[in-house]
């Protein structure tokens, strides 16, 4: 911390002795987006709101960052798992010297001082009155408030002086519409569920499967006998760890946490006692649910990754992140507010650490169509970041297959029917889970809309999947899709993406996990679900690695694409549906629902070169 706070010093200081700044050159606009469907224009934001904004800076190296990360990350290359220090990040990452001072020269000649720095020095963080950052990007900022309530303050076209277009990537936030949505289907603490169209009741216990499988409500026993872990005792605990984020003022409640231990992994009591929550910007923290929370129902989210993770980890260190996220606007306060995106607060503050875990899991995505480009790949450089330093981030692939009935339109003010892709499992540099269901086969996870005996409907859920409209399709990946394309034989073309990043990479079971939420115990699905459960599986890889001598897998998708398929199951059952469409079906090989698969925990390992 005392090094970061110089170097932040130290950045000021030297803007401090440019000569007398003035303005270099004129405005013009840097950056417009669209606002989306169901936020509408208010009125104009109070002038002395106070915001925190982010300037992002244009990184000096990032092309060789990332291709330092491919080399580390491909198993064909002579320095894969030669993962590089937080120091090798932060060199490559850093803004120029030009760069730095023109930035700093602008923000001092309107009296702006910086408020904190990343840990590289590629964002800066600012705390402006509303009317000043309006000055300062030549724009007007208004109340946008959202079908469900929600309102924000937001610019959907903002300028800068013309000699900083090629310093400045994006400021954030302005013209962003992104919130993190959580993909878990709706819990259930009663048999309601069980009115499922599609459930499959009561399993053949003629294998070892069918006998400890139960479709109605399933356990860490089934997920250990259906993935093969079970019997594996970690050794590098403590060396290895596994994490998972919390948004939108979710945080595990740890005496739930608990209760699930105690029946199903009695053995992980002390993990569940003891897991560490650290909390970002305000976040909520290791706290019971109070009133409103349990009025709101809140916090399921983090509890089934607490416990997904749990269930199938066995003593391996479990840590939280809560970051904060944005609360309702409210105009009569001038005090300041975290109206921030919470991807960037989250992963600039992870990469600040000088020790981070080997796995994290997310559970949030929005509409990849509501980020503007320019943030969506700013934030995406930040995951590669992460991943250049060794760590694996899992994030799940949605629970709306190609896109929500009723919501499959172009934000590009023509409104042209498209399928809707998510941003961040969008990202090239993050690994993105799909879900499954059933277990000898298993299939996509799909439930269609039903109402249940008490008279309460539920929508659909499925799988997600689909290509970015941001992002290019990497090489590792571009041989399998190109297939898969081909033999859709024009099936869905204009609708997607065919150059487009392709997801999800791998998949897990999805339906009706057993868990824990405010002492009563109920099932939950969605691939909120899967992306814990898969994170926890890969955690364990880690682990046969690391006592073998090993590097733990990193980012992971070129070696899921060039060797680490062998280890997985192959789905080839289910679609994709959404978007009043089937969708996308599960085939042979890649598809965009299940990505290569679900583990085979014995293979993954003997194919990574750990020993059991």
């Amino acid at each position: 911390m005392v090094g970061a706070t110089f170097f932040s010093a130290a950045l000021f200081a030297a803007a401090q002795v440019l000569a007398s700044p003035v303005a270099r050159s004129s405005y013009s606009v840097k950056d417009s987006h669209h606002v989306p469907r169901h936020w509408s224009k208010v009125r104009r934001a109070p002038a002395d709101h106070v915001m925190e904004i982010q300037i992002g800076l244009k990184q000096s190296n990032f092309d060789e960052l990332e291709k330092q990360l491919y080399e580390v990350s491909d198993p064909s290359h002579s320095k894969y798992g030669q993962h590089l220090s937080a120091e090798e990040v932060e060199e490559l990452v850093k803004p120029t010297k030009e760069t730095s001072e023109l930035v700093h020269e602008w923000l001092e000649s309107n009296g702006v001082k910086p408020s904190s720095y990343s840990a590289a020095g590629d964002w800066i963080t600012v705390k402006l009155p509303i009317s000043q950052i309006e000055q300062l990007l030549e724009t007007e900022y208004h109340i946008f408030e959202h079908k469900d309530g929600a309102k924000v303050a937001r610019a959907p076209e903002w300028s800068l002086p013309s000699h900083l277009h090629d310093h400045i990537d994006t400021i954030q936030p302005t013209n962003s519409f992104f919130r993190a949505r959580a993909h878990s289907s709706e819990a259930f603490s009663d048999s309601s569920h069980l009115a499922d169209p599609s459930l499959t009741h009561g399993y053949p216990t003629g294998s070892p499967i069918g006998e400890v499988c139960n479709a109605d409500s399933v356990t860490p026993q089934c997920f250990e006998t259906l993935y093969k872990t079970k019997g594996y005792k970690t050794r590098a605990a403590g060396i290895n760890k596994v994490g998972f984020t919390n948004y939108l003022g979710e945080h595990p409640i740890r005496s739930d946490g608990e209760l699930f231990v105690k029946k199903y992994r009695p053995d992980e009591l002390h993990v569940a006692k003891t897991f560490p929550q650290f909390t970002i910007a305000d976040g909520p923290g290791d706290y019971p649910l109070t009133p409103e929370e349990l009025e709101a129902q809140s916090s399921k989210e983090a509890n089934l990754d607490l416990q997904a993770i749990a269930g199938i980890t066995y003593k391996t260190p479990i840590i939280s992140y809560s970051t904060g996220g944005s609360p309702p606007f409210v105009p009569s306060e001038s005090t300041p507010d975290n109206s921030n995106e919470p991807y960037l607060v989250w992963v600039n503050w992870l990469l600040k650490q000088r020790s981070i875990p080997q796995v994290i899991s997310t559970s949030y995505a929005d509409d990849e169509q509501t980020v503007p480009a320019s943030y969506a790949r700013r934030v995406c450089q930040q995951f590669a970041q992460v991943g250049a330093r060794g760590t694996s981030l899992l994030f799940a692939s949605g629970d709306d297959g190609v896109g929500p009935y009723g919501e499959c339109v172009s934000n590009d003010g023509k409104e042209t029917e498209k399928f809707l892709p998510l941003f961040p499992p969008s990202c090239p540099y993050v690994t993105a889970v799909g879900a499954t269901k059933n277990f000898e086969p298993e299939e996509v996870a799909y439930r269609p809309a039903f109402t249940g005996p008490d008279g309460v409907a539920h929508g659909n859920y499925t799988s997600g999947g689909g290509f970015s409209d941001i992002f290019h399709q990497p090489l590792y990946q571009k041989k399998v899709v190109k297939d898969y394309i081909k033999d859709l034989k024009g099936e869905y073309d204009g609708l997607y993406n065919k150059k487009g990043r392709a997801y999800p990479d791998i998949a897990a079971q999805g339906l009706y996990f057993a868990y824990f939420w405010n002492g009563t115990e109920g099932v939950i699905s969605g691939t909120s679900a899967s992306t814990p459960l898969m994170s926890g599986i890969l955690s364990l890889v880690n682990d046969a690695l690391i006592a073998s001598g090993k590097r733990p897998l990193g980012f992971l998708n070129p070696w899921l694409y060039s060797i680490g398929y062998k280890g997985l199951n192959d789905i080839t059952i289910g679609s994709a549906h959404g978007c009043g469409y089937d969708g996308f079906p599960a085939v042979k090989g890649w598809d965009p629902v299940t990505g290569l698969g679900t583990p085979d925990f014995p293979k993954l390992v003997k194919l990574a070169g750990g020993r059991l």
